[in-house]
């Protein structure tokens, strides 16, 4: 007899009212958007994203493999079948963002802790819209 390392989720008995699921499209989609222009940004890398960047410690080279970074951690959190992954994977990108403001010494509730709220949106968001992510958070 074989024995399982981990049990099956939970089947989500009931999916997200119409109320919530637009809800969490809004709250999944404006901060999917943001970044989305933001990874497009570092991908260009117009003067300004360099210069923000070089204040933050962030070496201008950089800036094409954190676009391709972040526009990767977006693109899979808009299909609904990677959501959890994408979602996971910009929660470590923002916060890497928390960090570098942090170090800076950049006010706390305005710069700093901005991504922080980017995340909580995304992680809202996808809770909202996804019976699964509501079952695996509700074990």
């Amino acid at each position: 007899m074989a024995t399982t390392l981990a049990a099956p989720l939970p089947r989500p008995t009931t999916g997200p009212t119409t109320r919530a699921r637009w809800l969490g499209r809004i709250l999944s989609g404006l901060p999917a958007l943001f970044l989305g222009f933001d990874a497009i940004g570092k991908l260009i890398a117009p003067r300004a994203v360099v210069e923000g960047s070089a204040r933050l410690g962030i070496d201008p080279a950089l800036l094409p493999v954190l676009g391709v970074v972040l526009a990767a951690g977006v693109a899979l959190y808009v299909v609904p079948r990677t959501a959890a992954l994408g979602a996971a994977l910009l929660t470590g990108y923002l916060g890497g963002a928390v960090f570098a403001h942090a170090r800076v010494a950049d006010p706390l509730f305005t710069h700093t802790l901005f991504p922080f709220y980017f995340g909580a949106c995304l992680w809202t968001g996808l809770y909202l819209r996804d019976p699964r992510v509501r079952a695996l958070i509700a074990r």
